[in-house]
């Protein structure tokens, strides 16, 4: 090809700007050395989920959402365009074992977590309940874990009803010992999406449960402050999980489960702003995108942005 004028390999006879930087430039194959910044780990898996769900799709769509971003974050005069996000690649799920497949996830992450020491991962489900293993391997490999998590639900559901679903994740969690109730804070959380009884179980086992009232009567940086600081005093390090869902359907028609009454963008981009400037926080997933229903990759481009908004802070060296 390199004969033949203007003949390009397929997909790359694209336009480039030779005074811009793609965000999705950032992300670079993991050479297999030590890492010390970001990683990126994907956990397809979707069978799990309660309602019909295609995001095991989603961490390739959310990848290919970074090429409808730039690097430089003109709001805070800062450029990433010097990081990388190493990209380790996806678990292989098994084809009909769910409980195995999240096993797979545990084991992978696991290694991962416990080798590379220096490495913030950055996770992309998958459905909900991805957060389980993952968390399970986080806290094995780094220390006492706490969690904030951006949700519609709570995902407190029971073990027994059927298994450990995308509504189960926090609850197995708690359940095994992994996590305190104490140690999870949840935001967002809304109305006629949930069951008394298992908001009933968060307060008895001390869950910290703020929900869409209160993110709308106070300001989202507030919360967080607060919550950091409770969580700093009991645990070793925070890992920060964000079911797009938590989102208004208006923002988020990619997810399986939409639903009015849900945070707005722009709320959800200045937390996790706020998050990535904070020392404690070593882990971030987002889960619960469906890129099959989605409209436009809206729902996938927010997920880059949240990531983007996650480095952009981090990037600063600030908290």
């Amino acid at each position: 090809m390199a004969d033949i004028p203007y003949l390009c390999p397929a997909g790359k006879a694209t336009f480039k700007d030779s005074e811009v930087t793609k965000a999705h430039e950032l992300i670079v194959p993991w050479n297999g050395e030590k890492v010390k910044g970001f990683g990126v780990l994907g956990a397809p898996l979707s069978k799990p989920s309660i309602s019909h769900s295609g995001a095991a799709s989603a961490p390739g769509a959310i990848r290919s959402a970074f090429s409808s971003y730039t690097t430089y974050a003109i709001e805070d005069n800062v450029d990433l365009k010097s990081i990388q996000l190493h990209d380790f690649g996806d678990v292989n799920m098994h084809v009909t074992d769910l409980i195995k497949s999240q096993q797979r996830i545990e084991d992978a992450f696991y290694e991962v977590f416990r080798s590379q020491t220096e490495m913030t991962p950055i996770i992309f489900g998958g459905d909900h309940s991805i957060s389980s293993p993952s968390i399970k391997a986080f806290s094995k490999a780094r220390g006492t874990v706490g969690v904030i998590q951006f949700d519609a639900h709570h995902d407190l559901r029971n073990l027994i009803d059927g298994g450990p679903s995308n509504g189960t994740p926090f609850r197995n969690l708690i359940e095994s010992g992994t996590l305190k109730g104490e140690n999870l804070v949840q935001i967002g959380i809304r109305s006629f999406s949930n069951s008394r009884e298992y908001h009933d179980y968060g307060k008895d086992h001390g869950v910290s449960i703020y929900t869409m009232k209160d993110v709308r009567q106070r300001n989202i940086t507030d919360i967080l402050r607060e919550s950091v600081n409770r969580l700093k005093e009991k645990v070793d390090v925070i890992y920060v999980s964000v079911d797009m869902d938590v989102l208004d359907q208006a923002f988020a028609p990619g997810c399986p489960a939409i639903g009015p009454g849900g945070m707005d963008s722009e709320t959800l981009l200045e937390a996790v702003h706020y998050l990535g400037g904070e020392k404690s926080v070593r882990a971030i997933d987002i889960v619960e995108i469906d890129p099959t229903i989605d409209f436009r990759n809206m729902t996938s481009r927010i997920a880059a942005h949240v990531v983007l908004q996650f480095l952009n802070r981090s990037h600063k060296g600030e908290g």
